[in-house]
């Protein structure tokens, strides 16, 4: 099976290199999506409210001019998509938003209470759940909280902040609000424009409805659009989706995200209504990847890496060209210096060399915040190891190479004698085509790009090939 890719550097098509069907079924296993290391599973209640307050009051030790990356998890949809694992809370009942509104300022005045260090704010996003769902008068309530609380914009002329959007709960005088209270970046869900698609995961949405937002945000000033693309769904074909695809791109978003279907459903019950024999397999799903990568280079994309593809003007794709990507729990970044400070049900913050989550129940959120304590339900604290460890999963999912000097000098490591174990790993990803062992580099090849997940599994220590948890979905 030949699969295309697109160079990151130079937004060219590459010659392929063929990837085996047995290649690709020894691989189809499950594996982590790689947003932090550890990965959120392995976060223990060791790490709590005290240790997190400790972090807050400890960061300007680090560095007071470290700016913030906020993330506000805003959990209400009014309908349910079976396909979605997000945290969410299914309702058409706006008393409920405001409510939580009201649980958000007490979280944001305990936390700043105790925050040391810069209160820039650099990056803002508004994920869920949907949070469009919140009304013009809630998202002006929203930014005004935040605004109280934390530096928000005064002065600075490159902030990044970024709306996650249902197209057909936006119109016209919501994406001016959103315009006017400072969002210059949106995100659009789409997932298939297939009505077969569309009636199999309860996500009815014309395809009028996603130009229309599109085209108002653009005469709103909106800098930077993405659309959210999903392959693996079930009923999804290869003609069904190249047509959507199509169709995105004569939109011509500034990015594309692409993410493979996560079908887990012991976790998440509306994935119950979803039959497996309706899923396409993993052939089905690697040639339905390889032509969106191919629709995609052809129309002008660079390929990002994992799942997600700009346009040449994009800050990721020059970001990419640069070696200067970041990864975390809001995907792919230019900055990779902020502190990452979130807010809400479910919200994980990483600050520093640690990370944190708050409780995943609305009624636990709320409970706690009554008790005016930090609903902070798990977490860890980095040791040297997995410091050098995260840096190295990070560089190779954002760069797909490894310069072996560079990253020995900044670890004071031998990187052979290191990850001696790891090494022998390497040269068989080597015979089988999936990376280039150099002197002094170790580079994934075209086909090995597609395949990341699997190689950094290697240098994992919380995890083994074989041994992961049922928790992740497949690797392709």
């Amino acid at each position: 099976m030949t699969i295309p890719t697109i160079n990151a550097h130079t937004g060219r098509t590459l010659t392929a290199q063929a990837v085996s069907p047995d290649l690709i079924r020894k691989y189809d296993r499950p594996g982590p999506r790689r947003t932090s290391y550890p990965t959120a599973d392995w976060f223990g209640e060791g790490y709590g409210p005290e240790q997190h307050l400790r972090t807050l009051e400890d960061r300007h030790i680090k560095g007071s001019e470290v700016p913030l990356s906020l993330y506000v998890h805003l959990p209400f949809c009014n309908t349910i998509c079976f396909y979605c694992g997000c945290n969410k809370v299914v309702t058409k009942d706006h008393s409920r938003s405001a409510k939580y509104l009201r649980y958000l300022e007490r979280e944001v005045e305990l936390v700043s209470s105790h925050l040391t260090g810069s209160r820039r704010v650099d990056q803002l996003r508004l994920g869920g759940g949907t949070p469009t769902f919140l009304s013009p008068d809630e998202l002006c309530e929203l930014m005004a909280l935040l605004g109280k609380r934390f530096d928000t914009g005064e002065g600075n002329t490159d902030l990044e902040f970024s709306i996650e959007i249902d197209p057909r709960m936006v119109d016209t005088p919501k994406i001016e609000t959103l315009a006017n209270l400072g969002f210059n970046r949106m995100s659009v869900s789409v997932q298939d424009f297939d009505d077969a698609v569309q009636r199999a995961v309860n996500r009815n949405q014309s395809e009028a409805e996603t130009p229309a937002a599109i085209q108002t945000a653009r005469a709103q000033g909106f800098t930077s659009i993405n659309i959210d693309l999903i392959y693996g769904l079930p009923k999804q074909k290869l003609i069904g989706f190249g047509q959507t695809l199509d169709r995105v791109i004569a939109m011509k978003p500034d990015r594309i995200a692409l993410y493979s279907y996560a079908h887990l459903p012991t976790l998440f019950k509306p994935q119950r209504r979803i039959a497996d024999t309706d899923l396409p397999s993993a052939e089905a799903r690697l040639q339905i990847l390889a032509l969106a990568i191919q629709k995609l280079g052809d129309a002008g994309y660079v390929y990002i890496g994992m799942d997600h593809f700009a346009l040449p003007h994009d800050e990721l794709a020059i970001a990419a060209s640069q070696e200067q990507l970041h990864r975390n729990f809001q995907s792919y970044s230019k900055r990779p210096e902020c502190d990452l400070l979130a807010l809400g049900v479910s919200a994980i913050s990483n600050i520093g060399n640690t990370y944190s989550q708050n409780v995943k129940g609305l009624d636990q959120y709320y409970d706690w915040l009554d008790r005016l304590e930090l609903p902070i339900s798990c977490g860890v604290e980095l040791d040297e190891a997995d410091l050098l460890r995260r840096d190295l999963i990070q560089t190779l999912m954002c760069d797909f190479e490894l310069s072996l000097p560079n990253f020995e000098a900044s670890h004071s490591i031998n990187f052979r004698q290191y990850f001696v174990d790891e090494w022998s790993m390497l040269q068989r990803f080597e015979q089988e085509k999936l990376i280039e062992l150099e002197d002094e580099y170790i580079r994934f090849t075209p086909g090995g790009r597609l395949l990341v997940r699997v190689v950094a599994i290697v240098f994992d220590r919380y995890l083994k090939l074989g041994m992961v948890r049922q928790r992740y979905s497949k690797l392709i």
